[in-house]
């Protein structure tokens, strides 16, 4: 991707572009944290701007004692955990429904295509699961972040990021299980 340590001294020395390619490298990450805690999608895309305003004045005294990416991803999940306590609102927990329409026949052979591409529908139910799940999941399988990283990016007990993995990892299982019964009837 890029070297952390030059990236970083040419953002302190003032060059924009290089913030620019730092916002381009972690822009997915941002977004998928704030995403899986924030539950208003208008309110999204304001706190990963906040996010980014604090990297960059926060960036002088990033001592590199984690990874960068470490870093961003706790600055994300405490801004996004924030704004939902300054606006009142509670960590958003959403219901695991069965996605009907994924599941659903029909002639029509775009839903057919759309009904077996298995990596929607895992998406589909990672984003079902409640936030605490769904973020440990993806901050370890989509952005390969490990158990202590995700202790630190979330401020978790290290027993608790591994339960809330294994928990997901279990409900993703019995889900597909579930799909794939239908399919194959």
């Amino acid at each position: 991707m890029f070297n952390e340590k030059d990236l970083v001294s040419k953002i302190l020395a003032g060059d924009l572009h290089a913030f620019g390619r730092l916002v381009t490298g972690y822009e997915k990450l941002v977004f998928n944290i704030v995403n899986r805690v924030i539950d208003h999608p208008e309110d999204v895309e304001d706190v990963c701007q906040e996010v980014f305003i604090k990297v960059y004045k926060g960036l002088r005294g990033f001592a590199f004692q984690s990874k960068l990416s470490t870093w961003i991803a706790s600055i994300a999940h405490r801004t996004a955990l924030n704004e939902l306590k300054k606006n009142g609102r509670k960590v958003w927990m959403a219901p695991m429904e069965e996605p009907v329409h994924l599941l659903s026949g029909g002639d029509d052979p775009e839903k057919t295509v759309i009904r077996k591409d298995v990596s929607l529908y895992i998406q589909q139910l990672i984003d079902q699961m409640p936030s605490q799940y769904s973020l440990v999941i993806t901050l370890f399988h989509i952005h390969e972040f490990s158990y202590q990283e995700i202790e630190e990016i979330t401020g978790m007990p290290l027993g608790t990021v591994k339960g809330y993995l294994f928990r997901a990892r279990k409900l993703l299982k019995e889900k597909l299980e579930c799909f794939l019964k239908k399919e194959t009837i």
